[in-house]
């Protein structure tokens, strides 16, 4: 991954319990924010959303896109970028590590977007980050309120 931005968070949940959150992208727009919807088009042999559109609307990112994703079981997901109208790139990550016996989630997210407007560095960072913390904020909440196991 280029030049990116990452930030972590802990997540009083299993690794799984969390990976199903994310792996749920037909809820993303109750929880993340930015996503206004979201759309699976394609499935792995594992039934994992393999390829998604998602429309975001990030403040100075707003954007109609297609992101391919890749799946570690319930260790990791990253996606890259297959089609979109704004954006150059757009890779991430999702690192989910287990802690505590596997009662608690510290969850790395790290994101790269390139826009093909000329954008500066700072700001480009500056929406990163802000999609990073709502993203991570979103999901905490999200696998908190929800039943474990």
């Amino acid at each position: 991954m280029a030049e990116h931005t990452s930030s972590s968070i802990t997540i009083e949940a299993a690794p799984a319990d969390v990976m199903s959150v994310i792996a749920d992208f037909a809820r993303y727009p109750e929880w993340t924010g930015e996503v206004k919807e979201a759309e699976v088009l394609a499935v792995n042999d594992q039934g994992r959303a393999e390829q998604v559109r998602l429309v975001l609307d990030a403040g100075a990112i707003k954007d109609d896109h297609v992101l391919k994703y890749t799946w570690l079981g319930d260790k990791e997901v990253s996606w890259t970028l297959v089609k979109s109208q704004m954006l150059r790139s757009l890779d991430g990550t999702y690192a989910l590590a287990s802690m505590a016996g596997g009662v608690r989630t510290e969850v790395t997210y790290k994101l790269a977007v390139d826009v093909k407007i000329p954008l500066l560095g700072m700001i480009k960072r500056k929406a990163e980050k802000v999609i990073i913390d709502r993203a991570l904020a979103g999901l905490k909440k999200r696998v908190e309120s929800m039943p474990q196991g």
